[in-house]
């Protein structure tokens, strides 16, 4: 399957209804479901290496988180917030109709597969979080919040792309053909200019995050992490600075004691383009 297709679905908040799209890769009728979600500024898109490979096998669902890509803007941006993207990809599984799902979610996206995987009779069989745990490093998301929420206008999409790569080090070693590939979807038309896909406000609730608030919602996700109960996978650039070496660690020491992988030379976060962070991800889900 060459290209995905582009699905989209209804989905509530306190503003009122909104449209979520997510791409779908594989067989339609394949009870094998993974759904990739991606981090705080990106899109669905992300994942088209992973998910070409996995097709065969899976049924591939990556959602554009509200605010992103091809789905809609929030009316009020506080409720750009881990409840109401948690909200929404309930509603995304009941779309895609089977009991139970694998999930991969990169930083923001592991977030919300973990409050997932914490609930009750949650659809989660196996879980994969990349590069994100209950632990997040406040000077890691003062790097974020200070790119994530501007409205830059670029003349075309190499230009964007270059942009991008300056601010995503992170992301590791890519070449120009894979970095183009992975920064085109990242970009919409803006008159005879194109800017970056997301609503600049998603970045709202970093500006007012202090180092109290961080610990506070630090407590929660942990008390969430240790209620997980299914396999789960952690993956980690190895110099990352949002996930440090020492929570990952303790992950594999408590809650469903996380297999750890680490990927030398990579930041925040690993994007499963490469193919030796393709095949872990592979390895893992092949046990099930």
């Amino acid at each position: 399957m060459a290209e995905p297709l582009l699905k989209k679905l209804q989905a509530l908040s306190p503003c009122g209804l909104h449209q979520v799209a997510y791409w779908e890769w594989g067989r339609s009728d394949n009870p094998r479901v993974l759904v990739c979600v991606h981090g705080l500024s990106r899109q669905g898109r992300d994942f088209d290496v992973l998910a070409q490979r996995l097709s065969d096998r899976y049924r591939v669902i990556c959602p554009d988180v509200v605010g992103r890509g091809e789905s809609d803007w929030l009316g009020d941006p506080r409720n750009y917030q881990l409840p109401q993207y948690v909200s929404d990809m309930v509603a995304l599984l009941a779309r895609v109709g089977v009991a139970q799902v694998d999930w991969l979610g990169t930083s923001m996206g592991g977030l919300i597969g973990l409050a997932l995987a914490a609930m009750p009779a949650s659809p989660i069989r196996r879980l994969i979080l990349n590069d994100v745990g209950p632990a997040i490093e406040f000077a890691a998301l003062q790097r974020i919040a200070g790119y994530v929420g501007r409205a830059p206008q670029f003349e075309n999409c190499q230009q964007g792309a270059d942009y991008l790569r300056s601010v995503s080090q992170g992301f590791g070693p890519h070449t120009d053909e894979q970095w183009l590939a992975l920064s085109r979807a990242m970009f919409k038309p803006d008159g005879d200019r194109c800017r970056l896909h997301y609503d600049p406000r998603i970045g709202q609730g970093l500006a007012g995050l202090t180092p109290e608030l961080a610990k506070a919602g630090e407590a929660q996700l942990w008390a969430a992490y240790d209620a997980v109960r299914v396999p789960t996978l952690l993956l980690r650039g190895g110099d990352s600075d949002l996930l440090t070496r020492a929570t990952a660690e303790q992950m594999t020491q408590r809650g469903p004691r996380a297999e750890l992988h680490e990927f030398p030379g990579v930041g925040h976060a690993p994007t499963l383009v490469q193919p030796q962070q393709i095949e872990v991800v592979e390895r893992f889900l092949d046990r099930g």
